[in-house]
């Protein structure tokens, strides 16, 4: 069944809330380009709309209400907002899930060295990326670093325009005959994607000139020293800001967009959502690129125990209130999905593939192969989304991620599955998808914010 253009349904009331909505998302995009970023960039929202830490709640030892608005940040990478609805919780909550990391470079815990007269800081990849896309391209370094007296430094370079930029170096075509006959996967080796950042010698210094030079420059201007290395998150990122992409404009051209676009609509659609009946969760994670591991992914127990101190908050503390108000839940695993790219048709099953422009795409199951790690939803739950959707008027596609043989890939809807509560995946179609760059469409994520807006008061 071929869905129609979004496009083609927008009056011009809805086209200009279309474009108003999608400056916001460029504006979030330039904010958070980092998981830690964008977790700071959420908070501040939520905070102006009124929500409060859960500690603070639990402090003051009051029941919760209808329109109580809660919010929980974990180790400042993963954040949970939660609007009391005013059914009993047990009754399960309406939760739109997304994350909030990308792939990327990171910075090794010794990473300064140099080479023929040129400063180097060693990366480790993060996340699945085709590491020759990395290289000869504007960089930029996000982080943070952590000095033993507990203070926390924010260092953001390659952004401004007066900043330095960074580059990691490709190879040049006039000697490339060997590497052009490598395996793509193998034409630029990960350890092999290394930031240059010097060149400029210190003056009366027999060894390591330049790097002694880069350890000046990082005590002077940024306040480190390389022993803060070992304590430091730094991520290399593609300098820039989002775009607007088409002669049309239909488009955005920006990275990091797996998820960030999904983990965008959901945040929003939290924040517009007035009293409703169910409780309503926005749960934003980390590390969902490398499996969801770690205090700060979907696997960690923060959720759960949030779900916990919730009901303890309504007299509530046994075990068997948790995991009915888990079981009862319903969830939108909001992340992205793989456009078909007319460019390279032979990897996509056109009649089961995600299109730019026709909507909030549900993809049944993910994984690869033989479903492999999917999280298959059930037809009923398929036969409640298509109601929610029709009669909010959401335009949506269905698609699966390629050929079937293809490759894959899986989302954070396995994890919350484990509950028992009913999940789906949906979210955004997008073109190049992984790369530096990503392309999505302006309507799709509209369609993504009205979507997750309608599932909230189901």
């Amino acid at each position: 069944m071929e869905r129609k253009n979004a496009w083609n349904a927008y009056d011009k009331p809805e086209a200009s809330a279309l474009e108003s909505l999608c400056q916001d998302y460029r504006a979030f995009l330039d904010q958070g380009k980092t998981e830690r970023e964008c977790v700071e960039t959420a908070l501040c929202a939520a905070e102006q709309a009124g929500y409060r830490p859960l500690a603070e709640v639990i402090a003051d030892g009051k029941p919760l209400k209808a329109g109580d608005k809660i919010s929980l940040t974990v180790m400042d990478k993963a954040l949970a907002l939660f609007r009391i609805g005013s059914r009993p919780l047990t009754e399960g909550l309406n939760i739109l899930g997304a994350h909030l990391d990308s792939p990327r470079l990171d910075v090794k815990q010794n990473p300064l060295y140099e080479e023929a007269g040129q400063a180097y800081l060693d990366t480790h990849y993060y996340g699945g990326i085709k590491k020759y896309q990395w290289v000869a391209m504007p960089l930029a370094i996000h982080g943070v670093v952590a000095k033993p007296d507990g203070s926390l430094r924010k260092i953001v370079i390659g952004e401004d325009e007066s900043d330095p930029a960074f580059c990691i170096t490709d190879l040049l075509a006039h000697l490339s005959n060997e590497q052009l006959d490598k395996k793509a996967r193998k034409v630029v080796e990960g350890e092999d994607l290394d930031l240059l950042v010097g060149s400029r010698p210190l003056e009366d210094q027999d060894k390591e000139a330049v790097t002694e030079r880069i350890r000046l420059i990082l005590k002077e201007q940024y306040g480190m020293e390389e022993a803060d290395f070992f304590s430091a998150e730094w991520e290399l990122v593609p300098a820039g800001k989002a775009r607007e992409a088409g002669l049309d404009r239909s488009m955005i051209l920006a990275y990091g967009q797996d998820d960030r676009v999904c983990a965008f609509a959901s945040l929003r659609a939290l924040l517009d959502l007035e009293q409703t009946e169910r409780a309503a969760c926005c749960l934003l994670v980390d590390k969902e690129e490398i499996g969801s591991v770690g205090a700060t992914g979907a696997r960690a127990l923060f959720f759960e125990n949030a779900v916990a101190e919730l009901l303890a908050l309504t007299g509530d503390t046994s075990l068997t209130a948790l995991r009915r108000t888990l079981a009862n839940s319903r969830m939108l695993s909001s992340d992205v999905s793989a456009a078909f790219d007319p460019l390279y048709a032979a990897a996509f099953e056109k009649r089961n593939a995600a299109y730019l422009g026709r909507g909030l795409v549900f993809n049944k199951f993910t994984g690869s192969g033989g479903k492999s790690g999917s999280s298959d939803a059930n037809a009923e739950y398929l036969g409640f989304i298509r109601r929610m959707l029709e009669e909010a008027g959401v335009c949506y596609q269905s698609a699966e991620m390629g050929k079937v043989d293809q490759g894959g890939g899986g989302t954070i809807a396995y994890v919350l599955a484990l509950y028992g509560m009913d999940v789906v995946d949906s979210g955004v179609a997008v073109l190049s998808m992984h790369a530096p760059w990503e392309i999505t469409s302006k309507a799709d994520i509209y369609e993504a914010w009205k979507g997750y807006s309608a599932f909230l008061k189901a």
